[in-house]
Formats: structure tokens, sequence, C-alpha cells
């Protein structure tokens, strides 16, 4: 038995933390918010082209993603496999469960295919409009075609950056993004010769934005990272490595569909309200997501340093790493809190025609929001954090009973409370995904620092 309290590497201070987290960290955060520059891309467009498109795309998206993160728990638990394997020096490991996330990718896409055929009748039974259900289900119908290539992007990335190579998972992801642009602005508005197509054309361009960035990864792998031979022989199951894959990222994926869950619910309710505080609440969600990528692309840093340590049983490295980065964290949390209570107009604008009828209904619903969302910047970013670490010790079955009790019988029945019993409606809605947000980072906090890292030491 290995005493993690003997580390073997020289202690690294805590600037040296901050300075390894950034080097690895801006390239993470600046791919997820690239990432999510494409879906704000996508906003934009549409709210340009009708605030009906706006309402649909922002429903179906939002039911997309919840699928898409379930699925990503794949990818999310070979980041700190490979990163402990990697510290380890065993390559043959690493390659093995990079192999089994995308097999499980590719099983997790055909599996939940049957939902965007049949999209409009789940969109109506949850109370949702004619209109919306339709064009919802219109544009799923052709961006889950997708879904498979995304998952399988979200594997290669997390293999990369696991193994320190950030910088081009940030140049992939612009250039997707770039594509995204291109393509919503043809098939769109039918520019440049491209026929009019509106929602379809969203979804078109999804897919394309997919396509690219799965491209991209496997060139880059194949080229660069030869050794490792992800794709000789892929089509051989390795049902052991495949099962361990499976154990760590399936909780992951359902902690992850719980939040995203939650989210998902609060877009509903804001649908029961009607069309205009829909819209709003896609907008505002997007600027808070935004935002959340900075603490998303700490959290992976903070899985990757953690599953490191692990792999090196260094424990004083782990704990340095850590509170490192629930300051950073905090930090961002303070500036984005800052922005969004000074100039909530300025960024709404960003998203509306000044000739949409229902402008000033969407910038008055939409700065209440931004105003709550600064509430929960701070605990959201706590949260994922924590989560972050507990995933580099491999620790994802008890958080996800932590973070769904949080989100499901804290967040959304209190959303619900606030929203419509109170009547205190969109704002009332956001208040409980604070509730459930703040009571998911105190859970996780202390779990990391009470339960799983003292165990550390006795691996």
């Amino acid at each position: 038995m290995t005493d993690m309290t003997q580390p073997q590497m020289p202690r690294m201070t805590y600037p040296g933390h901050v300075r390894a987290m950034l080097v690895l960290g801006l390239p993470l955060i600046g791919g997820h918010i690239g990432q999510m520059a494409i879906g704000v891309t996508d906003t934009v467009m549409l709210g340009w082209y009708g605030v009906e498109a706006l309402a649909a795309v922002t429903l179906a998206s939002t039911y997309f993603f919840v699928l898409f993160l379930l699925g990503s728990g794949f990818a999310w638990g070979v980041m700190p496999m490979v990163a402990s394997y990697d510290a380890e020096g065993d390559e043959v490991s690493l390659r093995r469960a990079t192999r089994m996330g995308l097999w499980l990718s590719v099983g997790f896409g055909a599996v939940v295919a049957p939902m965007f055929i049949w999209a409009e009748p789940v969109l109506l039974m949850l109370g949702q409009t004619e209109q919306v259900a339709r064009d919802g289900a219109l544009y799923l119908g052709i961006a889950g075609w997708g879904m498979v290539p995304a998952l399988l992007v979200m594997v290669m990335k997390s293999y990369l950056a696991a193994l320190g190579r950030a910088q081009i998972v940030l140049w992939i992801t612009i250039a997707a993004a770039v594509v995204n642009g291109l393509a919503n602005y043809a098939l769109i508005f039918g520019n440049w010769g491209a026929p009019e197509l509106g929602v379809r054309g969203a979804a078109i361009a999804s897919i394309a934005t997919q396509t690219v960035s799965l491209v991209g990864v496997v060139i880059y792998a194949l080229r660069v990272l030869p050794q490792h031979q992800i794709f000789v022989r892929l089509w051989r199951p390795d049902w052991h490595m495949m099962a361990r894959v499976f154990r760590l990222g399936l909780p992951i994926g359902i902690t992850s569909l719980s939040e995203a869950g939650l989210f998902a619910a609060s877009a509903v309710m804001m649908g029961w309200l009607g069309t205009v505080p829909l819209a709003a609440h896609g907008i505002a969600v997007q600027m808070a997501g935004l935002t959340f990528m900075v603490h998303l692309g700490l959290s992976n840093v903070a899985t990757i340093r953690a599953g490191n340590a692990l792999g090196r049983r260094d424990a004083p490295h782990m704990a340095r790493g850590a509170r490192t980065a629930f300051v950073l964290s905090l930090c961002m949390a303070l500036l984005t809190t800052t922005v969004f209570l000074l100039w909530p107009e300025a960024l709404i604008s960003v998203f509306i025609q000044r000739d949409e009828p229902a402008r000033d209904q969407i910038m008055m619903i939409g700065v209440g929001l931004l105003a709550v969302a600064a509430l929960f910047q701070l605990v959201d970013g706590v949260q994922v954090i924590a989560l972050g670490l507990l995933r580099g010790l491999q620790d994802t079955s008890m958080p996800m009973v932590l973070a769904g009790i949080s989100y499901w019988l804290v967040g959304l029945p209190t959303a619900y409370l606030f929203g419509f019993v109170l009547d205190m409606g969109g704002v009332g809605v956001w208040f409980g995904l604070v509730v459930g947000l703040g009571t998911a980072a105190v859970t996780l906090a202390w779990r990391f620092w009470r339960v799983s890292f003292p165990k550390v030491g006795r691996v």
C-alpha cells in the first residue's frame, strides 16, 4: 500500500499551481467558450430571423443538449482515466480507455436516435404550443443525426486534454465555430445563393460543425500521436475496459443530465409563461452559460491535475491544486457578477433586432433574469469545481446522488414554488436554480474535502 503523503516530485507553490492551471486551463476555457459561442451564434441569428424561431430552437437545443450531456459522461470518464494512466506511463491502458469511450458514445447515439425522430409528441406532452413543438421537432429531426459525431469529438477532446494538448482542442473548436457561423448565415437567411431554410438551416449548420470538428481531432491524433494507435483495430471490443469506462462515465453523465435537466425543466416552465418569457430565458441562459464555460474549463483542469496526482500518489499536490481551482473560480464569479449587474441591457440587446415588436418585453424580463444569474455565479462555480476534483479521484457514484438531490428534490420544487405558487414568474423560476445549485455546491465540496480526499492518503 503506497502512502500518498510522500510525493514523488518537488513541491509546487501556489503561484506555480496558478501558472500551471492557466497554461492548461486557458485553452480549455477558450475551447468551451468557442463551443458555447456556437450556441450563442445560433441564438443571435435565430433572434434576427424571428422570435418564434428563437423560442422553438431554444427549447429544441435544450432537448438535444440534455441527451448530449448524458452521453458525454463517457467522454468525461475517459479524461481522468487517461490523465492517471499517463502519469503512470501506461500507454496500453490509455489507448484501451479511449477506444472504449468511442464505442460507448456510438452505442449511446444509436439508443437515443428515436427520441429525435419522434420529438414533436414529447414537446407537446411538455405543454409547449403547437407551433413551438412543430418547429422544435423539425430542428431535432435533422440535428439529431449529429449526436454521434458530437460525442466522438467529446471523447477525443477529453483524450487530448488529459495529455496536456489543450491548444489543439481550442483551435479545432474555433474552426468549428467559424464554420457554424458561416453555415448559419447562409442557410438560415438564404444568403450567398443558398436556400432560406430558417430552423432547418440552423440544424444543418450544426451537423456541418460537428463533422468538421470530428475530422480535425482524428487527423491530429493520427499525425501527432501515432504511438498511441487509438484507431488501430478499433473494431475489436475490450469488454473489461468498456465496463470500467461505463461504471465511471455513466454516473458522470447522469450527474450532468441532472443539472442540465434542471435547466431544461426551467425552460419548460418558462414556456408555460409564454413565448416572450421563453425567448428572454433563452438569451439569459446563453449569457450565463457563456460565463459558466470558464468554471467548466477550470473544472476540467481540476479533473486532469487530480488524476495526475492520483497516478503519482501525490496528496499534497492535489490539495494545493484544489484550493487554487476554487480561488480562481471565485475570482471569475466576482467579475461576471459585476458585468451582469452593471450592463444587462447592453448584453441582451445583442440578441434582439431593434424593430422586434416584443423587444421591450424581452428586455425587461431578461434584465431580471440576468440579475438572478449574477447570484448563482458563485455557487455554480463551486459545485462544478468540486465535481471536477471528485472525477479526478474517480469518485462519481455518490456525487451523482448528491447532485440529483440538490437539483431535483431541492432546486426544481423551489423553482416551481417561487415561479408559480408565489407568482414571481420567470425571476422566481431562476431563484429556484440558485437554491438547487447552492445545495449542490455545499454537499459536493463537503464530499471532496471530508470524504474522498482523505481516502487518497490511504491508497
